[in-house]
């Protein structure tokens, strides 16, 4: 493992993980549940940015983790998002990247395009998603029920496109970490415990951009080794 990751990739992990723990050590110290889901979450990110199908089987327990500290906080449209679509869909995608390796390389997903006529049947889907959960969750009266939809919309983008290995999956899931940087922001204002799960999704944030950089190296070298 020393030389499977990067001095880099050693680095972004080690300062997240730090981070994470610091943020929980000082506003949580009680919701273990909450550090442990931040840790898996990040472990997940640089093994998913490195296109390893174990990234995926991280996401699963990061999933289930997650909705359970979302309903604590009346947040239904992550508990429903994750533990309803994110979860299966990370497991679909685990099917998937196993099944499609870089010439027999286990640790090494082949990288994927999507074309325009797809991009547009994604467009078509993610609006009847985000139109449909968002009467989904008013029904339930969802704590800040604009940004909670937003996230829904994002979280479906970004697993689709995980599922399609594409590398567009991991910008997908930046624009998911900052609306979720501003859902936990608007939490923290009630509970300064939730200090902590804002930096997790910061954390993540950076995590994420790394991987579409990663992606784009893999990509490139796939082509041209091809």
């Amino acid at each position: 493992m020393k030389n499977y990751f990067s001095k880099m990739e050693i680095a972004l992990w080690s300062s997240s993980a730090i981070l994470i723990v610091l943020s929980f050590l000082l506003f949580d110290r009680e919701n273990y549940l909450t550090l442990v889901a931040s840790l898996v979450g990040v472990t997940s990110l640089i093994f998913s940015a490195k296109g390893n199908p174990f990234g995926q089987l991280l996401m699963v327990f990061f999933s289930l983790l997650y909705g359970m500290i979302s309903l604590g906080f009346r947040y239904y449209g992550e508990m429903i998002t994750y533990l309803g679509m994110t979860m299966p869909m990370a497991i679909f995608a685990l099917i998937s990247w196993m099944r499609n390796p870089y010439k027999d390389n286990k640790a090494e997903v082949k990288v994927n395009a999507v074309g325009r006529r797809e991009l547009l049947l994604l467009c078509g889907l993610t609006a009847a998603v985000t139109l449909l959960f968002y009467y989904i969750l008013a029904y339930f009266h969802t704590t800040n029920l604009l940004p909670s939809t937003l996230s829904v919309t994002t979280s479906f983008v970004a697993a689709y496109l995980t599922f399609r290995r594409s590398p567009l999956f991991a910008l997908a899931y930046a624009a998911n970490d900052v609306v979720l940087i501003l859902l936990w922001i608007m939490a923290s204002v009630y509970n300064v415990r939730y200090v902590s799960v804002v930096v997790c999704f910061v954390a993540f944030l950076l995590n994420d951009i790394y991987g579409y950089i990663s992606w784009q190296r893999m990509k490139k070298k796939q082509t041209e080794n091809n």
